[in-house]
């Protein structure tokens, strides 16, 4: 399915909580959990649920819920969680990807690192003055998808994916610049490296204070 058409299938309001239930909260979540967090039918969800695999935006598989285990412990469960596929809709087309993994080469072939990370913290800077509200905002904003856990702020989503995959030293120094940036003139946070698979290498934490 084109990206368009795949992207179209969330105009359904249904259909789009759905999807937004399963991809914020960063695991396998089972037919009746979405249905209940939705307040829509279980059978309606699956419907549903199923035409966003047929999309490509959500992956199913099979896996028991609950700690049973062995005979009489039930069918394994379909669950659902945010497909690894990226949906660019650019209408007229454009392809600015092409044109940043160029640049992105350009930058290492030179040895721009510094430079570029510089670019960054001013380009997170100019974010932090434009934003009206709190930093998890505009990192929503800017497609982190920002989630709190014991105390730390990690982003589930890295909006440069494509870009990390390819050059990855220079895009994670620059995303770690970028979000320094961000948080330039905000006591009390920081931005530092901690990657974990399939999220964001940035998190923002809480000074420690000796």
């Amino acid at each position: 399915m084109d990206s368009d058409e795949a992207v179209a299938l969330l105009g359904d309001p249904v259909r789009r909580e759905l999807y937004r239930f399963v991809v914020g909260h960063g695991r396998a979540v089972g037919r009746a959990e979405a249905a209940e967090a939705t307040g829509v039918a279980r059978g309606l969800a699956a419907f549903h649920l199923d035409k966003l695999v047929d999309a490509g935006l959500l992956t199913a598989e099979f896996k028991r819920l609950g700690e049973r285990t062995g005979p009489g412990s039930g069918r394994p469960a379909k669950v659902y969680r945010r497909s690894g596929a990226e949906h660019l809709v650019s209408l007229p087309p454009r392809d600015y990807r092409t044109v940043a993994l160029i640049l992105a080469e350009v930058v290492d072939l030179l040895g721009g690192d510094e430079l570029a990370e510089e670019a960054a913290r001013r380009a997170g800077r100019k974010l932090a003055a434009g934003a009206s509200g709190p930093v998890r905002e505009t990192l929503a904003r800017q497609g982190y998808e920002p989630y709190e856990e014991d105390g730390v702020l990690r982003l589930r989503n890295c909006p440069f994916h494509v870009l990390a995959g390819e050059h990855p030293l220079l895009v994670c120094s620059m995303n770690l610049s970028l979000c320094q940036g961000l948080l330039d003139g905000v006591e009390g946070v920081t931005a530092r490296l901690d990657p974990r698979p399939g999220e964001c290498c940035v998190v923002i934490s809480k000074n420690n204070r000796n």
